[in-house]
């Protein structure tokens, strides 16, 4: 392609795993023209991940789309007040408000709801249990790749779990959900009330926590979708693809 869309995107990943899980998102975006960056969140608090996303944000050449996975939502909820930040995306993503955060999210869970099998902190990390995160986090991954995604965890800070939103982005800048049906880790139910209290244009659609990596399509059909809407908005001119 000659020209790319009018609005980048900058991919923001979630707890326990790094950006290369995004990789089937980037290359479906890629061949359609898309500039698509990726952020590595450190993971140990949530202002340095905000930080880290800050500085991918503000190396783009113009208006941004920023989606998160996962924790990575509440990144990108945080870091989605940055004025290049034309809207958002939450891809089985937590969406807190004011004050909230993964921590106060995922308490008291409503019977019957399945509970993520983090592990006691080890030295101010957590981890998934191994023998159990393919069930909870990756169930319609090849099932080699989610051994190795188990052994290859990112070790989550559990200031970073703690961390809360001062002021949401989706109160003042539009933003896109999708709901994975058959989520263990985010119950689908709790994806809907915070896309509906997000106001987000939501699909759904069917697939684990994993669905970015189990159905890149979708979630690229969803960015896709966003990028036209904010397009009209946006009002800049295309450039040349990088």
């Amino acid at each position: 392609m000659t020209d790319s869309p009018p609005v980048s995107v900058v991919l923001v990943h979630g707890g326990f795993v790094d950006g290369s899980g995004w990789e089937g998102v980037y290359g479906l975006l890629r061949t359609k023209g898309f500039r698509v960056a990726i952020v590595q969140n450190p993971t140990l608090t949530l202002q340095g991940d905000v930080d880290a996303a800050r500085r991918v944000i503000d190396a783009q050449p113009g208006q941004v789309l920023l989606v998160g996975h996962s924790y990575g939502g509440v990144v990108i909820t945080e870091a989605g007040r940055n004025p290049k930040v034309a809207g958002l995306g939450y891809i089985a993503a937590f969406a807190p408000d004011a004050g909230e955060s993964v921590d106060s999210l995922i308490k008291n869970p409503p019977p019957g709801a399945p509970v993520p099998p983090i592990l006691a902190p080890q030295d101010g990390f957590l981890f998934l249990d191994r023998d159990k995160f393919a069930e909870s986090f990756a169930a319609d991954i090849d099932a080699n790749k989610a051994e190795f995604m188990a052994d290859s965890q990112v070790p989550w800070g559990v200031d970073a779990l703690a961390g809360t939103v001062s002021e949401p982005a989706w109160r003042t800048k539009p933003s896109w959900y999708l709901v994975a049906t058959d989520d263990r880790m985010i119950p689908p139910p709790a994806q809907r009330m915070m896309a509906q209290r997000a106001g987000s244009i939501t699909v759904e659609s069917e697939g684990s926590h994993s669905v970015f990596m189990s159905h890149p399509e979708k979630v690229a059909e969803l960015i896709e979708q966003a990028s036209r809407e904010l397009a009209k908005t946006v009002g800049k001119a295309t450039e040349p693809a990088l």
